[in-house]
C-alpha cells in the first residue's frame, strides 16, 4: 500500500496543482481505507460506493468531487500498468445541486433551540460541538464559512468572530453570545490542545484524530447526531441556515441588516427568504398536495 500511495503522489503532482493534489490524495486515501480492495473494483462496485455517499446525505457537489478524485486514482492505476481498464472513465453524475429553500424542513426557533440542548457523549468534544451547532444557529453560517474559521478570526475581548469572504458570500464580523465566548475559551485553552496531540493547525475546529475538521466532516456530524431531534424534518447545515434567515425576516428584521448578517452579495438573495414569499410558495405546494 505504501508504494502504491507513493507512486500515486508522484503522479498527482505531475498532473494537478498543489491544492488539487492535497484534496485528491486525501479523498483517495479515505476511499482506500474504507475499501482496501478498490484497486480491483468494477464499475458496479464503484457505483455502489457512490450510492453510499448519497445515502449519507452528502451534497451533490461533494459526491462529484469524490468521484473526480476516484477517477484520478484509476487513471494512475492504468498509466502505471497496475490494471488495464478504468472502470469510471465514462462515469458522470447528474445529481442536481439543490439551492432552493426546503420549505417542508424549515425549523422554527423552538426547534432550533432543541438542537442546542443536545447532550454530548464525549467530554473532550463538548465545547467544540457546541461551538459548531451554535455558530450555525446564532450566526447562520454556511458550511464553507464554518470550515474556514482560523484561530485569529476569533476576538474574545471584543466578543466577535470574523467570517472570511467566500465565492458566494461577503466577509463580515459577527458578535458572539456570552455562552459561545465561554465555550470558545474552554475549547481553545483546554480541549483543542488535547485534540491536536502535539500537532499544529491554525484552523479553529479540530477532529478527534488531530486534523482540521472539514466541511464534509461537519456535515456528517450534524446529519448523524441531530437527525432524531425533529423526526419529521431533514436536518443539515443548509436547512439550519435557511431556517435562521427565514426566522429573522419573519420577526420583522430589516432586509438590509439580514443581508449583511447572512453575507448575501445581493438583496434579492435575501428577499427569497421573506415570510410572505415563503408562505405563498407553501400555499402553492399545499394546493397540489395529493391528499387535498
Amino acid at each position: 500500500m505504501q508504494s502504491l500511495m507513493e507512486g500515486l503522489n508522484v503522479y498527482l503532482n505531475e498532473k494537478y496543482r498543489p491544492k488539487t493534489v492535497a484534496l485528491y490524495f486525501y479523498e483517495i486515501e479515505n476511499y482506500l481505507s474504507n475499501h482496501p480492495n478498490a484497486s480491483e473494483y468494477k464499475q458496479s462496485e464503484v457505483l455502489k460506493y457512490i450510492g453510499e455517499l448519497r445515502n449519507r446525505g452528502l451534497q451533490p457537489v461533494t459526491v462529484n468531487r469524490k468521484l473526480a478524485s476516484i477517477k484520478a486514482f484509476y487513471k494512475y492505476l492504468v498509466q502505471s500498468g497496475k490494471r488495464k481498464d478504468n472502470p469510471v472513465r465514462y462515469l458522470y453524475l447528474k445529481d442536481k445541486i439543490k439551492r432552493d429553500i426546503q420549505l417542508q424542513d424549515l425549523l422554527d426557533e423552538g426547534e432550533l433551540e432543541l438542537l442546542l440542548e443536545r447532550k454530548e457523549r464525549y467530554p473532550l468534544l463538548k465545547h467544540r460541538n457546541f461551538i459548531i451547532i451554535s455558530l450555525l444557529i446564532y450566526q447562520g453560517l454556511r458550511i464553507k464559512e464554518l470550515d474556514k474559521i482560523m484561530l485569529n478570526d476569533i476576538d474574545i475581548k471584543k466578543g466577535k468572530i470574523k467570517i472570511r469572504k467566500q465565492a458566494k458570500t461577503n466577509g463580515r464580523d459577527l458578535y458572539l453570545r456570552e455562552e459561545q465566548i465561554e465555550a470558545l475559551v474552554k475549547y481553545m485553552e483546554e480541549d483543542r490542545p488535547k485534540l491536536l496531540n502535539n500537532t499544529k493547525s491554525q484552523y479553529l475546529l479540530i477532529g478527534q484524530r488531530g486534523y482540521h475538521l472539514t466541511g464534509e466532516d461537519i456535515t456528517k456530524h450534524i446529519i448523524f447526531n441531530y437527525r432524531n431531534y425533529v423526526p419529521e424534518k431533514k436536518i443539515n447545515p443548509q436547512i439550519i441556515r435557511q431556517s435562521v434567515i427565514t426566522n429573522l425576516l419573519k420577526k420583522g428584521k430589516d432586509l438590509r441588516l439580514v443581508q449583511v448578517f447572512a453575507g448575501h452579495r445581493y438583496p434579492d438573495t435575501t428577499e427569497r427568504y421573506k415570510q410572505n414569499n415563503v408562505d405563498e410558495l407553501q400555499r402553492e405546494i399545499e394546493k397540489y398536495h395529493p391528499l387535498k
